[in-house]
C-alpha cells in the first residue's frame, strides 16, 4: 500500500496529512476517504482542473498522462511541471508527497 503525504494547505488541511491508500484505486478518491475534500467539479470525469495536484515526489512512478488529462491540465491555476489531475492518477506501489495548490480555476466552492 502507497502511503500519501500532503503538505500543509491552508484550507483543505492545514497540519498536512499522510495515510496509506488501496493501491489500484484512484488518487481523488483516496483523498476524499482520507477526508482531504479536494475539489472535483467535474466529479471526477476529467472535464475541468479542479482536482489539479502537484507530485513533490514519485511523479516518475506513475503512469503517463493520457491526453485528455493533458488537455484538461492546462486549464489548472498554479500549473507546474509534475502536475497532474488526481481523478486520472492511478495508485501503485510508490509512495507520493503532494501538494495541493492555494486556488482553483472554480470561482466558487461548494460546501461539502
Amino acid at each position: 500500500m502507497p502511503r500519501i503525504t500532503i503538505h500543509p494547505h491552508p484550507a483543505l488541511c492545514p497540519e498536512g496529512s499522510s495515510f496509506e491508500a488501496r493501491s489500484g484505486s484512484f488518487l481523488c478518491d483516496a483523498l476524499l476517504k482520507n477526508g482531504i475534500a479536494l475539489e472535483h467539479a467535474c466529479e471526477k470525469s476529467c472535464a475541468c482542473s479542479t482536482c489539479h495536484v502537484i507530485v513533490l515526489e514519485g511523479f516518475d512512478a506513475l503512469d503517463p498522462a493520457e491526453e485528455d488529462e493533458e488537455d484538461q491540465i492546462d486549464r489548472a491555476w498554479g500549473l507546474a511541471p509534475h502536475s497532474r489531475l488526481a481523478c486520472q492518477v492511478v495508485l501503485r506501489q510508490t509512495d507520493l508527497v503532494l501538494e495541493l495548490p492555494l486556488y482553483t480555476v472554480n470561482l466558487a466552492r461548494e460546501k461539502t
